[in-house]
């Protein structure tokens, strides 16, 4: 009978190229305000459908929103020597 954990050592192993490079850190670090105010914005969305949307609900929309235009202005913004877009992921 063949013992199937000698072989499951083979299967799982972590190769070397799935590790991030410092380059693709950079870049995840560099879009980081962005994911973050996209998360925001679609919690807000969220929790607008959950219920019938007040004005309050509109104001938090409206200032998420306005979040995710300026973290994606300062992130155009930065030279493209530091952070060049699609280099990551």
């Amino acid at each position: 009978m063949n013992d199937i954990a000698t072989a499951q050592a083979t299967v799982t192993a972590p190769a070397p190229w799935a590790d991030p490079t410092p380059a693709e850190l950079a870049a995840i670090d560099a879009e980081m305000p962005v994911i973050r105010a996209e998360v925001e914005l679609l919690d807000a969305q969220i929790t607008a459908l959950d219920r019938v949307p007040n004005e309050l609900d509109a104001r938090r929309i409206r200032r998420a929103r306005r979040k995710v235009l300026a973290a994606r202005r300062s992130l155009a913004n930065v030279p493209s020597f530091v952070f060049n877009p699609g280099g990551a992921a």
